[in-house]
């Protein structure tokens, strides 16, 4: 099925990965939004399990393995073309996560990534969605402790 103009949502995974008192975004190198920060994440491949996505898409996006990892929410994102039709729809189901040791590096469809205090994320242009997932993420993380 075509990403551009599908026939059907497509399920994906993003996760609010954290280290320390930082959250990794990527800076997408493919639509939808490239060139943007966003968190890792991307589609779910036919007969695995949401969570083994999550952990998949952020190996090969990032080269990082998660020490923990919990679901948090789940969210739609339709993008219309001008026309009106929908070009892109993704129910995105987000998880919380902890990095393991190692070195983080862009790899898959990431062309850059760091790691963000959350007081620097408002001037990224970051979707106003992550964002919420994001401060949803780290409310959620204080619980661990």
């Amino acid at each position: 099925m075509s990403r551009d103009y599908p026939d059907r949502p497509i399920v994906g995974v993003g996760v609010v990965v954290w280290r320390g008192d930082r959250v990794l975004l990527i800076r997408r190198g493919r639509p939808p939004r490239l060139g943007q920060w966003s968190l890792p994440g991307g589609a779910q491949q036919l007969g695995e399990t949401v969570e083994a996505a999550c952990r998949r898409e952020v190996a090969e996006e990032t080269g990082l393995q998660l020490a923990r990892c919990e679901l948090l929410t789940v969210v739609d994102l339709v993008e219309r073309d001008p026309t009106g039709l929908v070009r892109y729809h993704y129910t995105l189901v987000d998880f919380v996560a902890e990095a393991a040791a190692g070195e983080a590096r862009a790899g898959d469809d990431a062309d850059a990534l760091d790691w963000f205090p959350p007081a620097a994320l408002a001037n990224l242009g970051l979707w106003q969605e992550t964002l919420r997932i994001i401060d949803l993420a780290a409310s959620h993380r204080r619980g661990w402790r």
